[in-house]
């Protein structure tokens, strides 16, 4: 069955989309040669073309939107033009693999379909809950706009992969996809990148705790509910005996790093952007509790975080608003504040830096769930078995 792959991705670049990249190499192990059309990064992943670990790479120019959602239809545009220019010069394959968002690359797998390749929508979002969550302007045209597009993509499908069963169910009953052709392929950190290493106490700054984020940070990710809470905790519950990283880039960046002056955070915060792994390992190794502040909005409440499967990758306690696919992927291993409550978010983190012992009884509980029903050697069958699906 094996044959030709080719797999279009608009919101990173690969190999840094680690979902894509997983997906890539687990396809290209399985006897399949992958090609995967994604945009150039801006300080990584910079090459046009690069052939990597056997995986074919095509890159294209992509400037980020500025500018509301004005911004996104140019970003869009630019991003489905290339994509189309790439996957000509690519040719004929067996298989169409589109990640959104956006919801525009069937456009592209319409035009291989014609030529005999089977389309596999890999839905990362749900771009209509995407839009609510990012932009408060309610059920407006462009919400409706994007109903339409998400529509088309489900029609176009041969099968749907979905990173739960929240996604799962939608694509079944919004999307009309028959059962058998939905498959929960669930995102999954990489063991052998998340290992522990020896704790770094001088990361802490001279205090005796540190508390870590990792993840985007863009309008919906909660970085402000987190900064929040972090004042919350000073002024609240009385406590400076911490030192918070957080760790990662986004649209918000500077935003946020201004919020954190504003909330007279400066001393206490540190925003390190996006750093190499050997970094990220020292911090996560060294770190007391980890910060999960996605906020429950229509997207966040029926999404898989990646950055709560890594933490649990490292074995670390993690403090989350009540979203119901966080206690699907977190169980024991967090505890859970109120929706969107910053200040029962900050008390939960102060109770979990007065008690060790259950911060390591979460950290354990949590690492062994990623190492057994929740490893990416589950979420590789899934995949192949999508993929044979499709091509049946």
């Amino acid at each position: 069955m094996p044959g030709r792959a080719l797999i279009l991705v608009e919101n990173l670049s690969v190999p840094f989309d680690r979902r894509v990249w997983q997906e890539a190499t687990t396809l290209r192990d399985a006897g399949w040669t992958v090609h995967v059309i994604c945009p150039q990064g801006t300080k990584r992943d910079t090459e046009p073309y690069v052939e990597l670990d056997g995986v074919r790479i095509h890159r294209y120019p992509l400037s980020a939107a500025t500018g509301g959602p004005a911004g996104y239809v140019k970003e869009y545009g630019s991003a489905l033009w290339h994509t189309f220019r790439l996957a000509r010069k690519v040719g004929p394959v067996d298989v169409v693999h589109a990640c959104n968002p956006p919801d525009l690359l069937f456009l592209v797998a319409r035009m291989l379909k014609r030529r005999g390749a089977r389309f596999v929508f890999d839905q990362h979002d749900l771009v209509p809950e995407l839009y609510l969550s990012r932009f408060d302007r309610g059920e407006d045209l462009l919400y409706r706009a994007v109903c339409r597009l998400e529509k088309a993509t489900y029609r176009a499908a041969d099968v749907v992969i979905a990173t739960n069963e929240s996604y799962r169910q939608v694509a079944v009953t919004r999307g009309g996809m028959a059962p058998e052709r939905v498959f929960v392929v669930r995102s999954a950190p990489a063991v052998e990148r998340f290992r522990q290493v020896p704790p770094e106490p001088e990361l802490k700054r001279g205090k005796p705790h540190l508390l870590c984020y990792l993840g985007v940070m863009g309008p919906q990710d909660g970085v402000d509910y987190a900064l929040k809470a972090l004042a919350a905790l000073r002024d609240e519950y009385g406590r400076t005996d911490w030192h918070a990283v957080f760790v990662g880039a986004g649209d918000t960046f500077e935003d946020m790093k201004a919020l954190a002056a504003r909330l007279g955070l400066a001393d206490q915060v540190e925003f390190t952007g996006r750093i190499p792994d050997e970094d990220l390992v020292r911090y996560l190794s060294t770190a007391d509790v980890c910060l999960s502040p996605d906020p429950r909005n229509p997207l966040n409440d029926v999404s898989t975080m990646n950055k709560v499967m890594e933490y649990m990758a490292m074995g670390k306690p993690i403090v989350s608003f009540e979203l119901r696919e966080a206690r699907v992927s977190a169980g024991e291993a967090a505890v859970y504040a109120p929706a969107n409550d910053v200040s029962a978010f900050a008390k939960l983190t102060a109770k979990l830096l007065d008690d060790p012992a259950e911060r390591y009884w979460m950290g354990e509980t949590g690492k062994a769930r990623v190492q057994g029903e929740l490893s990416w050697a589950h979420s590789s069958q899934a995949l192949l078995a999508a993929y044979e699906a499709a091509c049946r």
